[in-house]
């Protein structure tokens, strides 16, 4: 129970490790670094930032961008990210926005450029690096250009831009004006991103020496500049928000071995730290905060409080499980504290089937344990031995005669299993299920009967 508890209070200290974020304010300009190959990694750390931006009210987000390109699909989720999100998004190139990145600094409000940058050639290929076959590339190029054209037109760019960033076949026209020939992917310098074309800048709004001079051209302070940076988590996260139903799966099953062999502790430390892993990653992934993990730990304490202080209060306990399913269903959701909730079948569909997996899976586990455990010669001595003395259940007992008929207050026997606090023990002749005023005694343990209420014998340790 110890190690539960511990593995509890790990979870609930989690978040202080972020420290860099707790400085971020209402109206700071929080500075996100967007560096190497765009990646699902990279979405993670900034979806995390956005949303810690949202639940501060920071007046603007800025990506400070060198990036050669990267994953399009990671692309496409950071840019429907910025595109809902109430807080403004600009970026500064530098000195690098090459494919995924281009396409990501269209969807933001603003694009400022250092002195020696560029922007553009944002291509299709392969992951490997190499060209696609012409079908898909065609397939890929014709959705994602008409994409990104609404992202851009949305934000106030030429739409045509996109198709010369990303197609090679089409030549780009704006009025009369040739920006792009055929046969060649669109790439432009600073200078060339903010001449006047058609009484407004190509792309870029202007050209910043640095990120502060973009800054404070952005109406902004820069007094108030957050920078964050990612925590180098974020790989680790992925995997472990790909593989929650295990982890979920390994707490469960952790919590139902330390509740049915107490004191052994190794389940009680493998439900804690499978627990830990579960919440951490979603947070690191930036799925939760700390709500979610307060209102599990708030849960876990009522079922705690229950089992251990005030038996049978029933609705304790499910309060504290509907809690903990919350908790942890809702940790799963990607829900963005200053945007509309959307509870849509997109949103809370990985929720469900990872939920739905894990409800399955341990049912089937926890029913192997009660079926097999016991036999094994290690695990043993943490059951209850069908060679336990024969005798009724206090549940027939009950039925028949009640258990005050059977049994009376100050009656003494031992326990045959260790009582935490419920349990079996023979008092007279017969055997019961019995439960303590809190106290966890051993097996063998001479008891005595303190109270007999309704359908509860309460026990404790015999007074000689």
């Amino acid at each position: 129970m110890k190690c539960y508890l511990l593995g509890l209070v790990c979870i609930a200290s989690l978040l202080p490790l972020q420290a860099a974020e707790k400085s971020m304010s209402t109206g700071a300009v929080v500075v996100l670094p967007l560096k190497g190959v765009v990646s699902e990694a990279q979405f993670f750390f900034l979806r995390r930032a956005l949303k810690n931006a949202e639940a501060v009210a920071a007046a603007a987000v800025v990506l400070d961008m060198d990036t050669p390109g990267g994953d399009l699909k990671a692309t496409e989720k950071i840019v429907q990210m910025f595109s809902g999100s109430p807080i403004p998004a600009y970026t500064y190139v530098n000195a690098n926005a090459g494919s995924a990145g281009a396409l990501i600094a269209l969807g933001t409000k603003k694009i400022f450029m250092a002195p020696v940058s560029a922007i553009g050639a944002a291509a299709p290929v392969a992951g490997s690096g190499q060209e696609i076959s012409e079908t898909m590339n065609a397939k890929i190029v014709s959705y994602y250009s008409g994409y990104f054209r609404s992202v851009a037109q949305k934000n106030g760019y030429y739409p045509e831009l996109v198709d010369g960033f990303m197609n090679l076949d089409k030549e780009v026209k704006i009025g009369d004006e040739v920006i792009n020939s055929k046969g060649a992917l669109l790439t432009l310098s600073a200078q060339e991103a903010i001449r006047d074309v058609g009484g407004k800048p190509l792309l870029a709004t202007g050209i910043a020496p640095d990120l502060a001079s973009m800054v404070t051209a952005c109406g902004l302070s820069i007094d108030r500049i957050t920078r964050i940076e990612p925590s180098g988590f974020e790989s680790v996260a992925q995997w472990i928000t790909m593989l929650a139903p295990l982890f979920l799966l390994g707490g469960i099953m952790g919590a139902y071995l330390e509740f049915k062999a107490p004191g052994f502790g190794v389940a009680g430390v493998l439900s804690g730290v499978c627990f830990l892993l579960f919440f951490g990653g979603h947070y690191i992934a930036g799925l939760t905060g700390l709500e979610m993990v307060a209102l599990f730990f708030m849960g876990a304490l009522c079922i705690l409080i229950e089992v251990i202080f005030f038996p049978g209060v029933f609705f304790l306990a499910l309060g504290g499980v509907l809690m903990v399913i919350a908790a942890v269903f809702f940790s799963m959701a990607d829900l963005y504290p200053a945007q509309p909730l959307q509870l849509s079948f997109e949103v809370l569909r990985t929720p469900m089937l990872n939920m739905m997996l894990t409800v399955v899976a341990s049912v089937v586990g926890i029913g192997f344990l009660a079926r097999f455990l016991p036999s094994i010669p290690l695990f043993r001595g943490l059951f209850l031995s069908s060679s336990s003395p024969a005798g009724p259940s206090i549940a027939p007992i009950m039925t028949e005669l009640g258990a005050a008929a059977r049994v009376g207050v100050g009656e003494t026997g031992k326990a045959l299993s260790i009582l935490r606090p419920s349990g079996r023990a023979e008092i007279g002749d017969c055997v019961f299920d019995v439960l303590t005023n809190g106290e966890f005694l051993e097996a063998g343990t001479k008891i005595q009967v303190l109270a007999v209420n309704g359908q509860n014998v309460i026990v404790g340790r015999e007074v000689v």
